[in-house]
């Protein structure tokens, strides 16, 4: 059974950073996108970034310039590196995995549990 496991949340003032992390365990034969999406209460979860196995990385434009997404793929783990963290980036940020977990089994959608990430003004 695969399990994503965010770490990395917490509380910190406007200007400051945080760095989260996903791990990915269990069976797993392959991943092809990683990314991390953020719910803040009231509103529905949206996209934070992606990063392809190559390396290709998309971005929401309210992110752009402040967040940096990579993954280490020996270790089945991606991060998301937050700067210049802003009160309206407050959300549960959540990993998500698109992987086989055998070589002949259809591609399925993953999520984490969820990390919350809150930035006081």
């Amino acid at each position: 059974q695969v399990q994503l496991v965010e770490s990395g949340g917490g509380l910190v003032q406007a200007g400051g950073s945080l760095r989260l992390s996903c791990a990915a365990s269990g069976t797993i034969f392959s991943i092809n996108v990683m990314g991390w999406y953020r719910q803040a209460p009231g509103k529905q979860r949206e996209l934070v970034a992606t990063i392809g196995s190559g390396g290709i990385t998309n971005y929401a434009e309210s992110v752009k310039g402040r967040f940096t997404i990579s993954r280490d793929n020996a270790k089945n783990t991606v991060f998301l590196q937050m700067n210049s963290l802003k009160p309206e980036d407050t959300a549960v940020y959540y990993c998500k995995a698109n992987l086989k977990e055998r070589q002949l089994d259809p591609t399925n959608l993953y999520w984490g549990q969820g990390t919350q990430v809150t930035v006081s003004s």
